[in-house]
């Protein structure tokens, strides 16, 4: 006698099979209504099968219009501090933004160079510390400018001296200030350094996972090229981003509500020539007779036809009016402005 079999156990799915019972179910009704519709199913099965990574560590905090925004003030910003550093320095100081996007902290942290220079400063009435790295190297050329040098690039990787430092601090003063005066805000911006760092992992002024906005520049003084970059936490930037929000959005409303006015002739034009001519109504009459005509006859209008004349400007309608005389010629009086 055969033994029973043993009841068979319930199957228990784990996560990830659940998952992917979740996103067949997703795909075959995309599949359904696409195809439903006559589309090409095959088509509508690879795009729902498509998975999009994202990472809920770091949420998309800015979209991608408010940072085309900013990516266009701060366009702005660096153009302004080159022109301010070179006649702080009285030389040439070229300035060029070569990157600005949104990382987390720890991810900053990490592109900072080590050794460095990093000056950490705040910004009243806003909350946040924020952090400006300059690199030894334009560091040191600055300082070298400031103590009536040429400016000349030092090959050196070592840290800055308490002087050096203090001397420095001029320079980062112009940069943060410059850019606290480019936000017009209700109320002023004011930068204050509260202190500086040598190495990227000793800057704890936010949580590894906080939202910075990362600027980065190539800061170019006589043979020195250097990066120097300023990041941001993004908590602080959130009224200067609704205030840039309302700017843009109150000038694109300003320019359509302007009315526009009478359109307004250049003087450059007055020489410039232009055909003018005159036609009457056109005349019909029998082919025959056209076969008939010969030197000599004369052919004859309505006398209404000498009010009817339409003049044409570069051969486009532009007047009607009546032929007349004037003195010793002829002449055509504008009765009526024609719409073309």
């Amino acid at each position: 006698m055969d033994d029973p079999k043993p009841s068979e156990e319930p199957e228990i799915l784990s996560q990830s099979d659940v998952e992917k019972l979740l996103a067949q179910v997703a795909d075959q009704e995309a599949w359904n209504k696409e195809g439903s519709k006559g589309g090409a199913p095959e088509k509508t099965r690879e795009r729902a099968s498509v998975v999009q990574p994202y990472d809920f560590r770091m949420p998309v905090f800015l979209s991608a219009n408010e940072l085309r925004k900013l990516r266009v003030e701060h366009d702005e910003f660096v153009q302004s501090l080159g022109a301010r550093l070179s006649n702080y320095l009285r030389l040439e100081v070229g300035l060029q933004m070569s990157q600005i996007s949104t990382v987390t902290f720890q991810e900053f942290a990490d592109t900072i160079s080590n050794p460095t220079h990093v000056t950490l400063f705040k910004v009243e009435p806003l909350t946040g510390v924020c952090v400006l790295e300059v690199n030894p190297r334009l560091g040191l050329t600055i300082v070298d400018r400031l103590m009536g040098g040429a400016g000349h690039s030092m090959d050196v990787e070592r840290d800055l001296s308490e002087i050096e430092v203090a001397l420095l601090d001029q320079a980062t003063q112009i940069i943060i200030g410059e850019w606290c005066n480019h936000w017009t805000t209700s109320e002023d911006l004011r930068p204050f350094i509260l202190g500086h760092e040598n190495n990227g992992r000793f800057i704890q002024t936010s949580s590894p996972a906080t939202i910075t906005l990362a600027v980065s520049m190539e800061a170019r003084i006589g043979e020195c090229m250097e990066k120097m970059q300023i990041g941001f936490p993004c908590m602080i930037l959130e009224p200067l981003i609704r205030r840039l929000s309302m700017k843009v959005d109150s000038v694109a409303k300003e320019a359509e509500a302007k009315p526009l006015g009478p359109p307004k002739w250049k003087s450059q034009f007055n020489s410039v020539e232009v055909p003018l001519t005159a036609y009457f109504p056109e005349m019909t009459f029998p082919a025959g007779e056209l076969a008939k005509l010969k030197v000599g006859d004369v052919l004859t209008w309505n006398p209404e036809v000498v009010n009817e004349v339409q003049v044409r400007v570069a051969s486009l309608p532009k007047f009607s009016g009546r032929l007349g005389r004037n003195g010793a010629k002829w002449a055509i009086q504008l009765n009526q402005i024609l719409k073309t």
